[in-house]
């Protein structure tokens, strides 16, 4: 009961100390409330453009409204299923293969006792994250060049980049090793939590690698693993189209077009503004509709927990 009354007491303490200096919260406050509303909610407008033919000398009040036609069109178009699949496939193996990758760093780094080591491995894997995607793709191509490094490794004279079969791995093996080690910052920040007394512990009673991490190590940053899923999920169709376009040949069209490289060259290249709205915003509505599927669907699977 005595510890109830002092948070109780506590917490009317906060809310009179935030009640008598409201303006200074408001100060704070106001800017990241008007940099939201203006950059983040105005701009939701525009996804009118969607359902007319889009004139941008006209505007939005003045184009003609077409209702769901582009929706219509773009699904009945004969390359839809390629594009989707595209970009499914991207996603999907990205994830399958991406998403553990950071976990397991984070689980060997924090087996290294030395702290002086362990700033070093981490500063060396912090920092592909750093290199642009441009640069990337730019060593990337020059690599898997016919002349390049992995060539002249197997003593072979491949086009790597015409291959469409090449694409994915190549699109997912890049990703892995530019954003693997800077993800895993969030799991090493979580694993810090772990009970040392429970490691110590399942040591002394003979528990083996395997054994620790499982009983000790990934409580301490299964919600975290949870809620990184569920928000992986729901950008399942948010490929990367600087990556994509930046990659993409005449030959390896057959994999690398998705979504968004097509939005991109519609609604830019083509200037069918009011098409590639429709589209991008198809492609919205299906991370969505993944995003609360997947949280509901852990929330049963792991006691009510999600998002």
């Amino acid at each position: 009961m005595e510890k109830v009354s002092t948070n109780n007491s506590k917490l009317h303490a906060t809310l009179l100390y935030i009640k008598q200096h409201w303006q200074l919260y408001a100060i704070f406050i106001l800017p990241a409330f008007l940099l939201t509303i203006i950059f983040r909610y105005i701009p939701m407008g525009g996804v009118l453009i969607a359902f007319m033919e889009y004139n941008p000398f006209k505007g939005i009040l003045g184009s003609e409204w077409v209702g769901f036609d582009h929706f219509a069109r773009f699904l009945s178009s004969p390359d839809f299923m390629r594009y989707l699949m595209n970009t499914l496939k991207l996603s999907v193996f990205g994830l399958l293969w991406g998403f553990p990758a950071p976990i397991l760093l984070a689980f060997l780094l924090n087996r290294i006792l030395s702290s002086k080591i362990k700033q070093k491995v981490q500063l060396v894997l912090y920092m592909p994250n750093f290199i642009s995607v441009i640069v990337l793709c730019g060593i990337v191509r020059i690599l898997l060049s016919p002349t390049g490094m992995i060539n002249a490794f197997l003593g072979t004279n491949y086009n790597f980049m015409t291959m469409p079969k090449a694409f994915r791995t190549i699109y997912i093996a890049s990703g892995i090793w530019q954003g693997a080690g800077w993800s895993s910052i969030i799991y090493t920040a979580a694993l810090s939590n772990a009970s040392k007394d429970l490691k110590e512990a399942a040591v002394i009673d003979g528990a083996n690698l395997i054994q620790q991490i499982k009983t000790v190590e990934w409580p301490a940053i299964k919600d975290t693993v949870l809620i990184q899923f569920i928000m992986a999920v729901g950008n399942i169709m948010s490929v990367g189209f600087e990556k994509a376009y930046a990659l993409q040949t005449d030959l390896n069209m057959g994999a690398s077009e998705i979504i968004s490289t097509y939005v991109y060259k519609k609604g830019l290249l083509d200037g069918d503004y009011g098409f590639s709205t429709a589209v991008g915003l198809f492609n919205t509505v299906i991370n969505i509709v993944l995003l609360i599927s997947m949280n509901t669907i852990v929330k049963k699977m792991n006691e009510g927990k999600g998002i």
